[in-house]
């Protein structure tokens, strides 16, 4: 008898408040079922997103290629899928194939790609759906409305989002998108929340699954949270004194040596040019009450990863299912002089992701990786759990392999910028001990990660580092020719190194 191929989970956050934030001392954001899990397998302590935007990160995730291969660039981009998906992979494997939540990476939907389930087009708002609505009924509950405590805004935001005021006490998003740039509470039943209907859908989705073992079942989820809007319960506000709440390693930084992609702010941060304020317009007992907020979210997206994998386990499938928990790319709140959301830039609170992998029997239990990974491995992961072969033409490396002893020396990670405020690109080596960004018509970056984790201290222009930069650049060039970026000329049209 042959084999049964192993099921796949992945449960996939937006926008994840994560580096850094409690790692020396103070509280941090309580992750229970996170926790949970990386006692039960394997936590990769040095996982980066490909690029630190939705669009091309969550394509890239799919296809296992640079955004310069995809040329799905912006968070607005339609491009046409031009190479396979790994679930074009599985479902030719055999799988039964489920997909739950934000879909966010080019056109259509995951339906499109052999997937069953709730997938909405590009960023999408679940709150103005039938299906939920038909949630919210079975449970007798009211939608989701929150009181909205503070927003941040630009020129668009009134005609995006109309009724999103400070103030309003039952503020409800029914735009094409729920991205609001607000901090808030949410009213009423926590179900009501997105992260809590998308955990109902897949719950309902595993016990099917177990109904019929014979099947191998690829599942994911990926909810909308804790991206902001930040609109937690006043349940899980109240886990966390904001006094409590230590000031960020980089708060006070005042931004100089750093490229000009760092100030492009919204307002009230930033001033009516879009620059952002330094020092602060807020001081850091507000940024505490900001931090409360984002961290109450966190959790409270947290709790809901924790109810499927909970059932996952109460159906008896955990044995034969690999379990991924990540997310597409990082959160820069209140970090590097007081941010709010992301940008064209490459700071490690914005590429640093967490992830996750548990498969009972088949990796140990307890253990932390700091070897370098990315996004680009997921697909060989998956691929190798499948049995299938991996494209020669594809960067990443399986997660098992690199278990085994393959470690990176050094990693490219890459941003065609964020699309809205501007579209300044940069390349970004990253090796175990530094960091070096080819910034695109602005000054390079350069950092030692170990003696600086903050990146407050920019070494690119300083004499002494002049060899280790020099190094660092030929070895960006190395790998921006041997993945052949078309863009390469962009961040080496002075005499190459």
């Amino acid at each position: 008898m042959a084999k049964q191929k192993a099921n796949i989970l992945m449960l996939v956050t937006d926008h994840q408040l994560y580096y850094r934030h409690g790692w020396e001392k103070g509280i941090r954001p309580l992750t229970p079922a996170r926790q949970a899990l990386e006692k039960q397998g394997v936590s990769f302590d040095r996982a980066y997103t490909i690029t630190p935007l939705c669009g091309p990160a969550r394509r890239s995730l799919l296809c296992g290629q640079y955004p310069h291969s995809h040329r799905n660039f912006h968070n607005q981009n339609e491009t046409a899928f031009i190479s396979p998906t790994y679930l074009t992979y599985l479902a030719q494997a055999g799988y039964a194939m489920y997909s739950f939540g934000k879909w966010h990476a080019g056109p259509g939907t995951a339906h499109e790609h052999g997937c069953k389930g709730f997938s909405l087009p590009g960023y999408g708002n679940p709150y103005t759906t039938e299906t939920y609505d038909q949630y919210c009924r079975q449970l007798d509950i009211s939608k989701a409305s929150h009181t909205i405590l503070t927003k941040f805004w630009n020129n668009d935001t009134s005609g995006h989002f109309p009724d999103l005021h400070e103030g309003n006490p039952a503020y409800q998003c029914i735009g094409s998108w729920c991205g609001e740039t607000a901090f808030g509470i949410t009213n009423g039943d926590k179900r009501a929340h997105e992260c809590f209907f998308l955990s109902s859908l897949a719950q309902q989705t595993l016990q099917k699954c177990a109904d019929h073992p014979e099947q191998p079942f690829y599942l994911r989820v990926d909810f909308w949270g804790p991206h902001q809007p930040y609109f937690p319960t006043q349940e899980y506000l109240d886990l966390y004194d904001p006094s409590l709440i230590v000031e960020y390693g980089n708060f006070r930084d005042t931004l100089e040596h750093k490229p000009k992609t760092y100030r492009r702010m919204n307002q009230p941060i930033a001033d009516e040019s879009g620059q952002m304020v330094i020092p602060s317009v807020f001081d850091w007992e507000q940024w505490q009450r900001f931090l409360q907020i984002a961290y109450a979210q966190t959790t409270m997206v947290d709790e809901a990863i924790g109810t499927i994998i909970d059932t996952l386990d109460h159906l008896g499938l955990a044995e034969n299912t690999l379990v991924i928990v990540t997310s597409d790319h990082g959160d820069a709140l209140a970090s590097h002089g007081g941010m709010f959301d992301k940008g064209s830039f490459m700071t490690e609170e914005t590429i640093r992701i967490p992830l996750i992998l548990r498969y009972p029997g088949h990796l140990a239990e307890n253990t932390h990786c700091d070897n370098l990974v990315n996004t680009l491995d997921i697909l060989p992961t998956l691929l190798d759990l499948a049995d299938l072969e991996k494209p020669s033409e594809l960067d990443g490396e399986s997660l098992f392999h690199c278990l085994e002893g393959q470690a990176r020396e050094e990693m490219l990670l890459e941003s065609y910028g964020q699309g809205y405020r501007d579209k300044k690109g940069c390349r970004t080596l990253i090796t175990k001990t530094h960091k070096y960004t080819c910034n695109e018509e602005d000054i390079d970056e350069l950092y030692d990660l170990e003696s600086d984790p903050y990146e407050l201290t920019n070494l690119s222009s300083d004499p002494k580092f002049h060899l280790l930069k020099e190094d660092l650049a030929r070895r960006l060039l190395h790998q921006l020719t041997r993945t052949n970026d078309p863009e390469l000329g962009k961040f080496f049209t002075r005499s190459l190194p």
